[in-house]
């Protein structure tokens, strides 16, 4: 697999069939490993490990509906309280982190309504802060709250 910008973590691989599968620690099962889920499982590792984001409260691949449409965000993170606290998007780390990918982080969160997004291919990572409706630039990730 591909060399992230992301710190290294300790994951267990196996084989289905002939595919390889990642372990992934939210859902406790293993998973096809795509580009796209290498790309979420480092982030994921990197919210819980390096910023202290309690596990108990992130959930991946969970759906939403969007003007009709059924769509799944890749990571969530909620407060302690149950509101929605980040909304990360994942890309494979072939794919560029467009003003496109940017405005789909922003369409599912005008359903989930987080005060943070963040959207990494792995290699690159923008975090935004969401005040009055406009995505604001942020040097880091916030605190836990």
């Amino acid at each position: 697999m591909v060399q992230l910008n992301l710190p290294p973590f300790e994951y267990k691989v196996t084989k289905i069939g002939e595919k390889p599968h990642i372990f992934d620690i939210i859902r406790r099962k293993y998973l096809l490993i795509t580009p796209e889920e290498w790309v979420r499982q480092h982030v994921l590792h990197w919210l819980i490990n390096q910023h202290r984001y309690p596990k108990s409260l992130i959930r991946t691949e969970s759906g939403l509906q969007y003007n009709q449409l059924a769509k799944r965000t890749d990571i969530l993170v909620y407060d302690r309280e149950g509101k929605t606290f980040l909304l990360v998007e994942c890309k494979a780390s072939h794919i560029q982190l467009t003003e496109a990918v940017l405005e789909q982080a922003v369409r599912y969160n005008a359903v989930l309504q987080a005060p943070y997004l963040l959207i990494s291919n792995g290699l690159e990572h923008f975090l935004y802060q969401i005040h009055q409706g406009e995505a604001i630039l942020l040097d880091e990730i916030p605190l836990y709250p």
